[in-house]
């Protein structure tokens, strides 16, 4: 292979070389939507909802997985519609070269993630990484940025999940007092409470709320 065919212009990669590298990308691509997207916070409150209405695997997995998915392209669809026209459009067009675009694309989503992330969280990371404090957003490094940004979802998720929990629990307990006072002790309290439960969620029409509420918290 001459070295025309590897390089063009001295910059840009060959083809076969580019479709190698797209193909190591995908590999990484369900590691990158967990840790630096929305897409974890949203898929923990779904399941934290699933569980507290006591319905087992309904809705299902791929169903929760799905709208996880979809919801996740909703939220970051401005910071995917940035990467698009700064970095993706202009690196197709030639105008830009590959470490470029990806600095310009890791920009996009660094502002995301910063607004994200509590400033406790990154503090934390920063003293485990026994770091300077940075002047600016653009002198946090991923090493210290992406951890504090998973912690913080994470956080985020479990304080939206048990802000869920809490009214399905209320009638866990009215249920459980009612049959302890009717002598109905053997009788399981799950099987009265979760079609109260269901009814409950569909009265205040859960569902949108709910995805109303996951959306706007990345507000």
């Amino acid at each position: 292979m001459s070295p025309d065919q590897l390089v063009s212009g001295g910059q840009e990669l060959a083809a076969p070389l580019q479709i190698a590298l797209f193909l190591s990308a995908l590999a990484f691509l369900s590691s990158a939507l967990v840790t630096l997207t929305a897409f974890t916070r949203i898929v923990i409150v779904l399941s934290f909802a699933r569980r507290a209405l006591s319905t087992q695997e309904i809705p299902p997995t791929p169903v929760l997985l799905g709208l996880a998915l979809f919801l996740t392209l909703f939220v970051m669809g401005p910071t995917f519609e940035a990467i698009d026209q700064n970095a993706l459009t202009p690196y197709m067009d030639k105008e830009l070269s590959a470490p470029q675009a990806c600095e310009l694309a890791w920009a996009e989503l660094r502002q995301f993630m910063i607004r994200q992330t509590r400033k406790s969280d990154l503090q934390l990371f920063l003293d485990l990484a026994k770091s300077e404090p940075p002047e600016t957003a653009a002198d946090i490094p991923a090493r210290v940025l992406v951890p504090a940004f998973v912690t913080s979802e994470l956080k985020t998720a479990f304080i939206m999940g048990f802000c869920l929990y809490v009214p399905f629990l209320l009638i866990d307990l009215v249920v459980s007092v009612v049959l302890m006072s009717l002598g109905m002790m053997m009788m399981p309290p799950v099987i009265i409470s979760t079609p109260l439960k269901l009814l409950l969620f569909v009265l205040v029409d859960g569902w949108p709320v709910l995805l109303r509420a996951l959306t706007t918290s990345f507000h």
